[in-house]
């Protein structure tokens, strides 16, 4: 993998290292390309919302000067981009991009963990288990992210799990397939899930996505600078797209 564009810092919360350190393991890893996109600050009504997994909104120029600085820094060895990891939240999300546009990122990248809006604190993964409205719920916000056409990419696109009846996930992943075909957003295979043993990647998804020739994009979702340059998960990721037949993009236009 020689470009990378999900990548996250320890604003967010729940990463770790220096910035620089992240740059620094994958010139050494040899990217050609890395894109931090780390969560992104939430503007919600009640303005400071208290969040354990984004970046405080008065962090988002810091962030922004600390990438862009970086690579200036860097610019002879590796290609470095601003951009951010957000949730598609339709009462918000108009207010939200105008926001961000303030330090001009490079791309927004869709992870959609919450249905609905993050206030009732309910992950996806977790709270729609066994309950197939739930996973229609949430293929349904993610595809309406995906209309928006402001997205570069579905972060772990299979994220809601697989809980739900068989009949519904085959219904549901394939109806959130053919939606991302339809608006030209490629798909990610998460290396996050794959280091982690997580439900995610998953055959299943991707064996669909093969079936509705998605493209597809590989993320590191790096929380740690050493995560920037994992060969072990990337070589699974490899394996799958071989094994499945995907239609893997080395490189994104931006």
């Amino acid at each position: 993998m020689l470009h990378n564009y999900h990548t996250h810092t320890t604003r967010c919360n729940h990463a770790s290292g220096k910035d620089h350190e992240y740059v620094e393991q994958a010139i050494a890893g040899g990217l050609k390309t890395l894109g931090f996109s780390d969560h992104a600050p939430y503007l919600f009504p009640d303005g400071q919302y208290p969040s354990t997994h984004r970046m405080r909104v008065d962090e988002l120029f810091e962030y922004a000067e600390s990438v862009r600085s970086l690579a200036k820094e860097y610019q002879k060895d590796i290609r470095i981009l601003c951009g951010f990891e957000l949730e598609y939240y339709p009462d918000y999300h108009a207010e939200e991009k105008a926001f961000l546009e303030q330090v001009k990122p490079d791309y927004l990248i869709l992870g959609q963990h919450f249905v609905g809006n993050e206030y009732s604190f309910i992950p996806s993964s977790r709270a729609l288990a066994g309950n197939d409205l739930g996973l229609i719920a949430y293929v349904s916000q993610a595809i309406a992210g995906l209309a928006t056409g402001d997205f570069l990419y579905l972060a772990h696109p299979d994220l809601a799990g697989y809980s739900f009846s068989p009949e519904t996930v085959e219904r549901e992943y394939r109806r959130l397939c053919r939606a991302a075909k339809k608006f030209g957003v490629p798909l990610e295979i998460n290396l996050l899930g794959l280091r982690g043993n997580r439900h995610y990647p998953s055959k299943t998804f991707f064996r669909i996505a093969a079936e509705e020739e998605n493209e597809i994009v590989l993320g590191a979702d790096a929380h740690d600078p050493f995560d920037v340059c994992d060969f072990e998960s990337e070589a699974k990721a490899l394996k799958m797209v071989k094994s499945l037949g995907l239609k893997l993009l080395e490189k994104l236009d931006v």
